[in-house]
């Protein structure tokens, strides 16, 4: 995944809505975009961005959340994914593509 952030007069690029997930925020200050690929997660589970920001956050690692209707996207900084992954999966929670 990955945020990038523009210039907020910056022509919204084309890059940024290909894939099957991206996020276009423009403020008075920049232009943010979001984007990568995930699987959906069931509007009706309860607690499951809870459950997965409380176990990232005892072990220290910041997240950047992004939610859609049918799915939360949790983004860490690129130093961070593998001890992501180790702490998600020792939560019990499944991690593919990791």
């Amino acid at each position: 995944m990955a945020v990038c952030q523009l210039d907020r007069q910056t022509a919204v690029p084309a890059w940024a809505m290909t894939g099957e997930f991206w996020s276009l925020t423009r403020t008075a200050d920049e232009l943010s975009v979001v984007c990568t690929e995930q699987g959906p997660l069931d509007f009706g589970m309860v607690g499951v961005l809870a459950g997965l920001t409380a176990a990232l956050a005892e072990a220290g690692i910041s997240i950047f959340a992004v939610s859609t209707y049918d799915t939360d996207y949790l983004l860490v900084k690129s130093g961070d994914a593998a001890k992501a992954v180790k702490v998600l999966r020792a939560a019990g929670y499944v991690v593919n593509g990791a």
